[in-house]
């Protein structure tokens, strides 16, 4: 449960972080950067969806 809390945190401040940390240097994480880049809330809510699915 702590995990999934930490994951929540991180992907707010830092969503690339908590993509890369869940699912590698994959696709997903190119989308989470490139939303990060040219808008940082979308990139937030991305790495939401990814950490808790």
């Amino acid at each position: 449960m702590d995990n999934k809390i930490i994951q929540i945190i991180l992907a707010i401040f830092l969503p690339p972080v908590a993509v890369f940390l869940k699912h590698g240097a994959g696709k997903d994480f190119i989308i989470n950067i490139a939303l990060c880049i040219f808008f940082f809330i979308p990139g937030i809510i991305h790495a939401l969806w990814l950490v808790t699915k």
